[in-house]
């Protein structure tokens, strides 16, 4: 199926695109609050620039949007149709860079864990999320 966009549509479209902020991550952001959790938002010192970082904890969280880091097994996580070659390289290097951004934070001491969008969309699997989240920060 050919894309329905001109490209100087889907640029534009693609521009406006919020890289922190998002409906997931301040979805989560407010349940980990709500169960007493404290952390800074995208430290610009560490690795990647952790969506959530709980210093007092030693552990940060990636909160990822399916499509852009490729969630394994996601309905969400397709490679669109049109200009395929441009898009499989930019996901290669988007989950290149996440490989490396964790494995950096490790090196450090960090303890890292990632929040995919899928999982925070309804409130059963944002309660869910919520749960595991917690239980990795307070390293239970």
């Amino acid at each position: 199926m050919a894309d329905i966009m001109s490209p100087e549509q889907r640029s534009e479209r693609m521009s406006r695109i919020k890289g922190q902020d998002t409906c997931p991550e301040l979805l989560l952001r407010s349940a980990l609050h709500r169960k007493g959790l404290r952390y800074r938002l995208h430290v610009t010192g560490l690795p990647g620039r952790p969506d959530l970082v709980f210093p007092r904890h030693g552990a940060v969280v990636f909160i990822h949007g399916c499509f852009w880091h490729q969630h394994k097994n996601c309905k969400v996580a397709k490679v669109p149709q049109s200009n395929t070659a441009f898009w499989q390289e930019k996901f290669a290097r988007n989950l290149r860079r996440d490989h490396s951004n964790m494995r950096d934070l490790r090196a450090l001491g960090w303890r890292v864990a990632v929040a995919w969008e899928c999982q925070i969309t309804n409130k059963a699997a944002l309660d869910r999320t919520v749960e595991r989240i917690e239980r990795f920060v307070r390293g239970a």
